[in-house]
């Protein structure tokens, strides 16, 4: 079956550590955009950070930037997210999404759809659980 899916997900403390894989399935993961989105009780979802097709160009949003990294393993077909310096508004339900490359624009375009268009990503993860809690 052609999806992707998310793991790597748990509970830590404040301060913590954890890497996120999303995997592809029945497809080749560098030909497509990725992001990774997260949704916490009460808040709006948010387009944490993605990796474009092509040139790997990636973005971030401002509450992540320099405790977070993108990247894509080829052979693996799997893109991560390593967390670091984690904090408790990190906590939520994150999910992956991928995009056909080609369709231009940046990364930071590219997450905008996701959050505005989600219908329009080929592929949706069900999602892996992050708390970061004492």
């Amino acid at each position: 079956q052609v999806r992707v899916v998310e793991s790597g997900g748990g509970s830590v403390q404040p301060g913590g550590s954890l890497k996120l894989s999303c995997t592809a399935f029945g497809f080749v993961l560098d030909e497509y955009s990725l992001g990774w989105f997260r949704e916490a009780p009460g808040k709006a979802r948010e387009a944490v950070s993605g990796i474009m097709a092509g040139d790997d160009e990636t973005h971030y949003i401002d509450s992540v930037k320099g405790r977070f990294i993108i990247s894509r393993d080829s052979v693996k077909n799997t893109v991560y997210l390593q967390m670091n310096s984690l904090k408790s508004d990190d906590t939520g339900e994150y999910y992956c999404a991928a995009e056909r490359g080609g369709l231009g624009g940046s990364a930071q375009d590219f997450l905008a759809r996701g959050l505005g268009r989600p219908w329009v990503m080929n592929y949706w993860g069900k999602g892996t659980s992050v708390t970061v809690s004492t």
